[in-house]
C-alpha cells in the first residue's frame, strides 16, 4: 500500500514551485497569446509492472509499424498498391507532404519521438485514441514534477518500488546522437511565445545542447551551422525541432514563414542533417489513417495488434457511412483536420438542427470525418478542496526510436477538471499528474 499523505499535503507547495520555475503552457485564443499553469494533481496514476510490460510490447509494435508505413508511403507505396490503404487517404491527408517523396532520413528513423494517447476502458482494455508523430510534447511535465515530489516526500519513493522517470532527457539525447550526421545537436524553438516553450528550454538544458531559434542557424553550402554567442561557428548534425513542417523552410514550404531556416530542407534531403521528427510524419497523425494502423501491423509485421484501436468507422466507406447515419446519437464524431481536443462532437449532445447540419457535412465530405464508439473509460481520483473526486483521464505514452523502440517508463496522465467532460487536453482546461510504473 502506497502512503500518499505527505504528497497530498505538499500539493500547494509543488504547484507553487511549478509556477516559480515557469512550468507553463501557452495558448492562443482570439488572436491573443496567454500563458497559464498546467495544474498538477498529487494522486499518481499507478501502473503495475506486468500491465506496463503489456503496454510496452503493444507500443513498440505499433510504432515499428508506423515507421515502416512512413518509409513505404514516401517510397515504394506498396501498401497502396496492395490495396491496404486507399490512395485517397494518403494524398488527401492534411499531413502528407509531396516534397518528402523519396527521402529516407538518417538511420531510416522517421518518428524519433512518438506520443501515443491511450485510455483504460471500464472493461479493463487499453484503447489507443490517437498517434502523435509530428512534434509530440508533454514529457517534461512528469519529469520535472517527479523531482519536486521526491524533494517533498523522499520517504514515499524510498518505500515504493517506482521506476525512475528522470532519464527521459538521456533517452532523447541518445536518439539524437544515434541519428546525428556529424556535428552538434540542438533544440530548435519558434521562440518565447510558443505554447510549449518551457519544454523546449527544459529539454535543451537537461540534454546539455543549445536551445536555438532560426536566427542562430544558417545553411552554408551543404551543411547547417550554428553561431554561438561568442561568434564561433559549429556544424549541426541533429535538430530536435519544435516547429511545424510548413514553417521549417520558407524556400520549400510556407514562403511567409519567419521562424524557419532557408534551405534546411535541401540539406535534409541530401542526408546532411537529421530532423527530429522527420517532416511529413503528419500523415500518420491523420485520424483517417488511424483506422488503418491495425492493418499496417498485420501487413508489415505479420502480427496481430496487441493494443486496440477504439471502434472506428470511416464514412468514406458506404457501409460505415450507413452505420454512422443510423447510430449517430451513440457515436463521437471527429474532424480529421483538428487536434488538441477540438473538432470532437458527441452526437447525443447536439440539437436536432445541429445533427442535421453535421450529417449533411459528413455526406458531402466523407473523407473529412471519422466516427467512433464512445469508450466508457475509467475515472481516476483527483484532489479538490472538498476531498477526492473522480474524473476522466488519458495517458500519453512516449516511445523513442533509435536502434529499436524504447518505451519511457512513465507518461503524461492528463485529466479533465470538468465532471461532465471527456476532453482532457491542457488547452481545454485539463490538468496533469505523475505516472508511476512499479518496478516490482
Amino acid at each position: 500500500m502506497v502512503n500518499l499523505d505527505k504528497l497530498l499535503k505538499s500539493t500547494e507547495d509543488i504547484n507553487g514551485l511549478l509556477a516559480r520555475y515557469g512550468v507553463k503552457f501557452g495558448i492562443y485564443k482570439n488572436g491573443v497569446f496567454k500563458e497559464q499553469l498546467f495544474p498538477f494533481d498529487p494522486i499518481p496514476r499507478i501502473i503495475g509492472r506486468e500491465e506496463f510490460s503489456y503496454l510496452e510490447r503493444g507500443l513498440k509494435q505499433r510504432v515499428t509499424a508506423l515507421n515502416l508505413f512512413l518509409k513505404d508511403v514516401y517510397g515504394k507505396k506498396q501498401i497502396i498498391s496492395d490495396g491496404v490503404v486507399p490512395a485517397d487517404f494518403v494524398y488527401a491527408a492534411n499531413g502528407y507532404l509531396a516534397p518528402c517523396e523519396g527521402i529516407i532520413p538518417p538511420r531510416e528513423v522517421f518518428s524519433h519521438v512518438s506520443g501515443i494517447d491511450l485510455v483504460l476502458g471500464k472493461d479493463g482494455v487499453w484503447y489507443i485514441l490517437e498517434d502523435n508523430l509530428r512534434v509530440p510534447s508533454g514529457a517534461s511535465y512528469p519529469t520535472i514534477v517527479r523531482g519536486l515530489e521526491r524533494r517533498c516526500s523522499p520517504r514515499t519513493f524510498h518505500d515504493t518500488p517506482i521506476e525512475d522517470n528522470r532519464n527521459y532527457p538521456l533517452l532523447l539525447r541518445h536518439v539524437m546522437d544515434y541519428v546525428n550526421t556529424g556535428g552538434i545537436s540542438v533544440v530548435l524553438t519558434p521562440g518565447r511565445y510558443n505554447a510549449a516553450y518551457f519544454e523546449h528550454s527544459y529539454l535543451a538544458e537537461q540534454m546539455g545542447v543549445p536551445l536555438v531559434t532560426c536566427n542562430d542557424l544558417e545553411v552554408e553550402g551543404d551543411t547547417l551551422c550554428f553561431t554561438g554567442y561568442a561568434g564561433r561557428k559549429e556544424r549541426v548534425g541533429a535538430v530536435y525541432r519544435r516547429i511545424s513542417d510548413e514553417y521549417m523552410d520558407p524556400m520549400t514550404f510556407n514562403p511567409e514563414s519567419l521562424i524557419g531556416i532557408p534551405h534546411i530542407f535541401d540539406i535534409y534531403r541530401k542526408g546532411n542533417v537529421a530532423l527530429l521528427n522527420s517532416p511529413g510524419n503528419g500523415i500518420a497523425d491523420d485520424k483517417g489513417i488511424y483506422y488503418f494502423v491495425p492493418k499496417m501491423i498485420r501487413y508489415y509485421l505479420n502480427e496481430e495488434p496487441i493494443l486496440h484501436n477504439a471502434p472506428t468507422y470511416l464514412p468514406f466507406y458506404e457501409e460505415d457511412r450507413r452505420y454512422v447515419m443510423e447510430h449517430f446519437d451513440t457515436l463521437v464524431i471527429k474532424d480529421v483536420a483538428e487536434a488538441g481536443g477540438y473538432g470532437v462532437v458527441f452526437g447525443s449532445k447536439l440539437s436536432a438542427e445541429e445533427k442535421e447540419r453535421l450529417r449533411a457535412m459528413i455526406l458531402a465530405q466523407p473523407r473529412r470525418f471519422i466516427a467512433q464508439e464512445v469508450i466508457d473509460f475509467c475515472d481516476i481520483p483527483i484532489l479538490e478542496k472538498d476531498g477526492q473526486v473522480e474524473r476522466k483521464a488519458d495517458l500519453r505514452a512516449f516511445v523513442l526510436s533509435s536502434e529499436e523502440p524504447v518505451v519511457w517508463k512513465s507518461g503524461l496522465t492528463r485529466f479533465s477538471r470538468n465532471p461532465d467532460s471527456f476532453i482532457v487536453n491542457s488547452s481545454q482546461g485539463g490538468g496533469f499528474k505523475d505516472t508511476w510504473v512499479l518496478s516490482l
